[in-house]
């Protein structure tokens, strides 16, 4: 009888932990799923603005000032992504004042024409969200950590429509090799519950069809070509992202000059490629890489210069959109000369491309299929793990710790490059 009895009160341990992580990850879904929202609409009405108004690219230098003045008042100069892994592995505290400053650097971001995506943003608003919850909440150290990532995963599923990938890529992103699975009820409900608001709200998730082709050994061939490629290219966006940053904060020191001179060099690149393909998030050329098989020979090159200046002068957004603008727009031209279909190898660009820079082969493969369907999912798996593997140590995010090798079964526990 006691037996039973111990039985039952450790299977009720289970329940409540269950039910109380169903009911602070739908709370942390549903306030993050309405910020999400609204970021997402902000973006894109700051995007359909700039479009319907080109003159506004002259106002970047503007921009740049402007942005530097929001982090200096609000004291929260130099904080970043960086900071969301760093409070996940130290317990760092994050301000929930960096809300509504990411919110709207981002959108000025976007307004004026800098190179930059949404999701750097969208993980520190979700990350600054849920650590804000949960400091109301007063939970622990551990159950901090847990709540943080709840946050990332649903404000990444509300602009992206990717539930499942906004779970595992939070998961995966902070330490590569690990998993902490028991965020991992936590983080999906509130990616979910994030989704349905966005959804509710009229947001439509990306997807893509890029047609079915059949497994041949000569075309996995030649995706294996493609994969290595967009590992190199991967490798190279990361470290011109890190150098353009460091060289930028040395050659000038005054955050206000450097916003400033950002926004002059991005107006003249501007002239230089006579488009305005490369200003914000390129979301357009994205698309036409993936369902009309076009782009510009060098896109992924100038991409990579526009996003290195912008986000290395002191503009906010985030880099994994861009990853998607390389990786599709490399894949796109590429992919006829060895023999593959435009939109076909356009998207295992993306994928691959965001894999090598992200250090995440899971959720890139689970990104594969709520973007394009599974038609292709071994293909894409293969030009994942090929990415994955011969990109090495190199990432976006400093913070980000390599926890296992790539290449043998061995702890090494190591930052990101």
């Amino acid at each position: 009888m006691s037996e039973l009895k111990e039985k039952i009160l450790y299977a009720g341990r289970y329940f409540r932990t269950f039910y109380r992580w169903l009911l602070l990850a739908t709370v942390v879904g549903a306030v993050c799923g309405l910020v999400g929202t609204a970021f997402n609409l902000a973006v894109t009405s700051a995007t359909e603005i700039r479009q319907a108004n080109p003159w506004l690219i002259y106002l970047l230098p503007a921009g740049g000032v402007l942005i530097a003045g929001l982090y200096w008042i609000s004291n929260l100069e130099g904080e970043g992504t960086n900071n969301i892994i760093d409070s996940i592995h130290e317990g760092e505290r994050l301000p929930i004042l960096l809300v509504p400053i990411i919110f709207i650097s981002t959108a000025v971001t976007h307004l004026l024409g800098g190179s930059a995506g949404r999701e750097g943003a969208a993980l520190q608003i979700g990350g600054s969200m849920g650590y804000g919850v949960g400091s109301l909440l007063g939970l622990d150290e551990k159950d901090m950590r847990i709540i943080t990532l709840s946050g990332m995963s649903a404000v990444f599923a509300a602009l992206f429509g990717t539930p499942l990938t906004a779970t595992i890529f939070a998961l995966e992103v902070i330490s590569v090799g690990i998993l902490y699975y028991s965020a991992f009820i936590p983080c999906l409900v509130s990616s979910l519950v994030a989704y349905a608001v966005s959804r509710l709200c009229g947001i439509v998730p990306m997807s893509f069809m890029v047609g079915f082709v059949p497994m041949d050994v000569v075309v996995i061939i030649k995706v294996v070509i493609l994969s290595v490629l967009c590992a190199v290219v991967s490798m190279l966006f990361c470290v011109v992202m890190h150098k353009s940053e460091r060289i930028a904060s040395a050659a000038v020191k005054n955050p206000f000059l450097r916003g400033a001179v950002g926004g002059v060099i991005l107006i003249a690149l501007t002239f230089i490629v006579g488009s305005t393909a490369y200003n914000g998030a390129g979301t357009d050329v994205i698309e036409a890489a993936l369902t009309a098989g076009k782009a510009p020979d060098w896109a992924f090159l100038w991409k990579i210069l526009f996003t290195a200046v912008t986000i290395g002068c002191g503009f906010k957004g985030g880099e994994i959109v861009p990853t998607f603008f390389i990786g599709a727009t490399l894949g796109c031209v590429v992919g006829p000369i060895i023999g593959l279909s435009a939109p076909f190898a356009a998207s295992l660009g993306l994928i691959a491309v965001f894999c090598g820079a992200v250090n995440c082969p899971i959720a890139s493969i689970i990104l594969s299929v709520e973007l394009f369907g599974s038609e292709n999912l071994i293909y894409c798996a293969l030009a994942c793990g090929i990415s994955y593997m011969l990109s090495g140590y190199y990432g976006l995010y400093s913070s980000q710790k390599i926890m296992y090798s790539k290449t043998r079964a061995e702890f090494i526990n190591r930052h990101a490059l």
